[in-house]
């Protein structure tokens, strides 16, 4: 049956390949996990899965085709006294702790539920007493108890299970979610590259052993410098008018990417980069950094990652004068050229939704100027922007 599951983790988009399903057969028939479907879940997870942002695509997967009753069957699975132990010190009303307590108490919900899984043998509908759909079993989905354990399918809409096995744990990996803090890490950690600068400070294992082998086996340690992350960012975000309306998520990235790179510089514009900038936004007018002056401090093998929504009237950007703050002697786009052209690893961040760009002219004129290099600030938007940049 697991070949159906490998071609539904395909269908889903989760990258795995045939050497990784290969390599839970074999664990599976080496015994490595017991016959639980818990343990199944966190082996197959573990194998098959090798980036976090999948996570959430392969839990939809897995609940999808093991949803059925009977791959519960099948997997015997020992239901952990855990499970519902927390839930049932919970708060209950007087009425549904009495109708656990007809059951037997805990003990017996829990051994009547073992019992159950070595004698059913084919799938249920209705009914009290079997695993199943629909009905008042405390067992299966799609009925009514006041306190039961919700097997292979979705609620009935009561809100009364202790234990449901399809509660995904990963709902914020998907591609297009609201991001997180977290989540943008993740996909900027993609940019970082390390290189060994320094004194020598850690131990060269393989060209130590090749040393002694060469020396006739006396001992010769060789050492290499540290590898220390050397990436260098300059950001430069956008601050103020339709920003205010991304200022979270633009937050979100600021701080991800502050913590992701040692090496970053960052620097604040409205609406287009002129020919100063700034680092207070409180003393944007009494402290303003010449934009040619950071042209000049920052080496060529800085990235330089714009942020902002590109909103603002086409005038800013290809009119000298356009500004609407002051009488901006050259236009927006000759200062983005310059500085594209000092950096030659460039991309823009918009925050606003992909799908409202075509009706932005001056996110057209943006990425016009950009040459293309414009990502949404969502996880595929964010790799798709860190492979430019390491290209």
């Amino acid at each position: 049956m697991l070949i159906d599951f490998f071609f539904t983790l395909k269908a889903a988009k989760v990258p795995v390949s045939i050497k990784e399903y290969l390599m839970l057969i074999e664990g599976l028939e080496r015994q490595v996990i017991e016959p639980s479907i818990d343990e199944f879940y966190y082996l197959a997870r573990t194998i098959l899965v090798k980036d976090e942002q999948h996570f959430d695509k392969f839990d939809k997967a897995f609940g999808a085709y093991f949803k059925g009753i009977e791959s519960v069957f099948e997997a015997r699975a020992d239901i952990p006294a855990e499970w519902l132990l927390k839930k049932l010190e919970r708060e209950l009303t007087a009425e549904e702790k009495a109708q656990v307590e007809k059951l037997g108490g805990w003990d017996a919900l829990m051994q009547r539920l073992k019992d159950l899984l070595k004698e059913q043998k084919e799938r249920h509908e209705g009914g009290s007493r079997w695993i199943g759909t629909g009905g008042t079993s405390p067992y299966g989905n799609g009925g009514y108890h006041p306190e039961g354990i919700r097997i292979g399918g979705p609620s009935a809409g009561n809100r009364t299970a202790v234990k449901v096995w399809e509660a995904r744990a990963y709902r914020d990996y998907d591609d297009n979610v609201e991001l997180g803090t977290r989540n943008i890490k993740i996909a900027l950690r993609r940019l970082r590259r390390f290189a060994r600068e320094g004194a020598e400070l850690e131990l060269d294992l393989p060209d130590t052993i090749g040393a002694t082998a060469r020396n006739a086996g006396w001992l010769d340690v060789k050492m290499v410098p540290e590898r220390k992350n050397n990436v260098k960012v300059l950001m430069l975000l956008d601050v103020g008018g339709t920003m205010d309306d991304h200022i979270q998520r633009t937050e979100e990235l600021f701080s991800a990417a502050k913590a992701e790179f040692k090496h970053m510089e960052f620097y604040y514009f409205h609406n287009c980069v002129y020919d100063f900038l700034w680092k207070n936004n409180r003393r944007r007018h009494a402290e303003r950094i010449a934009t040619w002056d950071l042209l000049r401090k920052y080496t060529p093998d800085y990235k330089l990652i714009f942020v902002g929504d590109a909103t603002m009237s086409p005038y800013e950007i290809l009119q000298a004068g356009g500004s609407v703050e002051y009488n901006n002697e050259e236009a927006g786009a000759v200062w983005l050229q310059r500085l594209i052209e000092t950096f030659p690893k460039f991309i823009w961040l918009n925050p606003e939704p992909e799908a409202l760009w075509q009706y932005r002219q001056s996110v057209s004129v943006i990425q016009q100027v950009m040459r293309q290099h414009m990502y949404p600030i969502t996880i595929e938007g964010l790799e798709r922007g860190m492979r430019t940049l390491s290209k």
